[in-house]
């Protein structure tokens, strides 16, 4: 049963279940800042990793999403998604503390950081296709934007403090035992979800005789592909994140480095101030959905989000000028970011019916996800062949086309979220979510 939404929508800082939950998920945020830091930092100090061996480290941990199709096909079977969840949790916090046991009794290794990486990423994978369906059960309907605003603040929060938490208990403490911060995040995330006074709907059937997982996937990849909303969600949300890992962070910190000629500090100064824009845009989401309507929020977001990397590509000038022009890129990036997460994330939330939540996230997660080690590649190969400023531009104008997904779809007209009663028709036949601009 969803939330009560009795008297309309309250603020969700009055709702203890809520702060609950976002209290666990800041947590854990915060804490995977720190092991983003540490685990390639592991690889390259204590066992002298190369760089193919680092990147591969990094793809291991996205590797599972393409299986996300059918993880959650099998989720959708199950009754109890918040036991997911905490499993998923105490998972990821058991495998993270292998690391510092390994590194005590020196016995650490490159393979245990490749099983501890795929191991993460698998059950990342299981607590995001389990969490659909637990938040439509604890957050209202009406509330749908303000939650997701709240958790991306979060998330956006944690990407400003969290690299210079991190890197400070990394030096203080090493890097191995700085991980037991974010296994000690999982923890408390675990009990504080565990904890929630929350009855689920009995959705799954708990491994009952019933169609096939394979069929179960086909059908979630199916509704997508027949929801309008879902469809050019899906294809805009892919096509930005190809080309901005076309133009990923790490060819943007060799382009500041390299043409730039910024200094490690002046890079560090600009991105930090910059990713304030994504904290900024996550808290005005709600207010500039309410004024321009969610679908426009959406369209404004899947430009904004991309465009401004072209103006770190054309930076130029005296130092102020060059450092200003990539912070600039970042605040004007975070914000755009965060305008088509929380709207987009929400309006899709909206108009999936409870049946299929997990099998449509891992739909999405399968292609969104799985088609970034695919950009970041082609954005290596084009920086061979032209330069890192033309793959830059590239990333910047071919992430701002995914602006055509949208149009030709119901998005640009939804104002706000649509009621409960429209979940079905919307994704049967077609018609446009939410009230006339």
């Amino acid at each position: 049963m969803t939330a009560p939404e009795a008297g309309g929508p309250i603020s969700l800082w009055q709702d203890r279940r809520f702060r609950r939950f976002w209290a666990g998920q800041s947590i854990s945020e915060f804490g995977d800042r720190i092991t983003e830091l540490a685990l390639p930092l592991i690889a390259v100090t204590a066992l002298s990793a190369s760089a193919n061996q680092v990147a591969w480290l990094t793809a291991l941990i996205w590797i599972p999403n393409l299986l996300a199709i059918i993880l959650g096909a099998w989720v959708d079977r199950r009754a109890r998604k918040r036991r997911l969840m905490v499993l998923a949790d105490l998972v990821r916090g058991s495998v993270l503390l292998s690391l510092p046991v390994a590194y005590l009794l020196d016995v650490v290794s490159l393979g245990q950081l490749y099983a501890v990486a795929l191991l993460t990423g698998t059950a990342a994978v299981l607590f995001n296709t389990a969490y659909p369906p637990f938040f439509v059960q604890l957050v209202p309907r009406s509330s749908y934007v303000e939650a997701n605003s709240k958790l991306s603040a979060s998330r956006s929060m944690s990407h400003v403090v969290g690299p210079a938490a991190g890197g400070g208990l990394v030096q203080a403490l090493s890097a191995p035992v700085a991980v037991v911060v974010d296994a000690l995040s999982y923890l408390a995330s675990a009990i504080l979800i565990g904890r929630i006074p929350l009855v689920e709907s009995p959705a799954g059937d708990d491994g009952a005789a019933g169609p096939s997982l394979l069929r179960r996937a086909r059908e979630g990849m199916a509704f997508v592909a027949r929801n309008p909303v879902l469809r050019a969600g899906l294809g805009c949300a892919t096509t930005v994140n190809f080309f901005t890992f076309v133009a990923g962070s790490g060819l943007m910190v060799l382009f500041a480095s390299r043409d730039l000629g910024l200094s490690a500090g002046a890079i560090g100064l600009a991105l930090g101030v910059g990713s304030t824009g994504a904290l900024l845009g996550a808290v005005l989401a709600p207010r500039i959905s309410r004024r321009i309507g969610v679908g426009r929020s959406i369209v404004v977001g899947a430009v904004l989000f991309p465009a401004p990397i072209a103006i770190a590509a054309g930076a130029g000038g005296p130092l102020w000028a060059r450092a200003g022009a990539l912070a600039a890129a970042e605040f004007l990036s975070g914000v755009g970011v965060m305008l088509f997460d929380v709207n987009l994330n929400s309006l899709q939330t909206s108009v999936i019916p409870d049946g299929m939540r997990s099998r449509v996230a891992g739909a999405f997660s399968t292609v969104n996800y799985g088609i970034r080690p695919v950009g970041a590649v082609v954005g290596g190969l084009l920086a061979t062949a032209f330069g890192l400023r033309a793959t830059l531009l590239i990333g910047a104008v071919g992430g701002a086309l995914s602006l055509l997904w949208l149009l030709a779809s119901p998005i640009p007209r939804v104002r706000s979220l649509p009621p409960e009663d429209m979940v079905a028709p919307l994704g049967d036949a077609g018609a446009p979510a939410g009230s006339p601009p």
